[in-house]
């Protein structure tokens, strides 16, 4: 008996180590897409890993601008954020944080990221797409295909997605036909629904 407890004490023991591994080699996500975790959160520290001084780089869909100064910080003066999103309430709330800010690299475009026409070709190290996909009923295979025109071929973009159906459009099936049309580098799960992404070279 006391064979059997110790057996499964050290089983336990074993399992619980196992998962800790697994949790040290599960990327993290530093960027965050719920408000609240927001609260919490530097947003420029969240971006630094990615982005450097003089870069372009493209916020797409960026809703209340929570990481367009950010991203025009790390770029620097010498750098340009091209700032994408629809809706005119956060055109203009973006536009005040601009003005306040005092920034003068950022261009913010009232447009949808399926149609960046404005935006060369193989011109943007890193495209911020937090939360895009999943809110585009029918025209996210453009701006996917949008997204890899103008990344460089060094470049990375960052995607991920809000909820899965029925509140959002992307399912666990679309987002990895999404994904294969990249270089996966770094990824959560489906339930995390994130990913670092490069262009495939021909």
């Amino acid at each position: 008996m006391y064979q059997d407890k110790l057996g499964y004490v050290q089983g336990m023991s074993t399992i619980k180590e196992k998962r800790k591994v697994e949790e040290k080699e599960q990327p993290i996500n530093q960027i965050n897409l719920n408000p609240f975790n927001r609260l919490f959160e530097n947003p420029q520290s969240s971006l630094e890993p990615y982005v450097r001084k003089g870069q372009v780089v493209a916020d797409l869909g960026f809703n209340t601008g929570h990481y367009t100064p950010a991203l025009a910080d790390c770029v620097g003066p010498e750098g340009k954020v091209y700032a994408v999103d629809l809706d005119e309430n956060c055109i203009q709330k973006l536009e005040k944080k601009v003005e306040k800010g005092g920034y003068r690299n950022i261009e913010v475009h009232d447009t949808s990221a399926h149609d960046l026409y404005f935006i060369p070709d193989g011109s943007v190290d890193f495209v911020l797409a937090n939360g895009l996909l999943c809110s585009m009923k029918d025209q996210r295979p453009s701006a996917v295909n949008e997204i890899k025109r103008i990344l460089k071929s060094t470049g990375q973009a960052y995607l991920s997605l809000g909820a899965p159906p029925p509140l959002g459009y992307v399912n666990r099936a679309e987002w990895e036909r999404i994904l294969e049309g990249f270089n996966v580098e770094r990824r959560g799960g489906f339930l995390q629904k994130w990913a670092v992404v490069s262009t495939k070279q021909q």
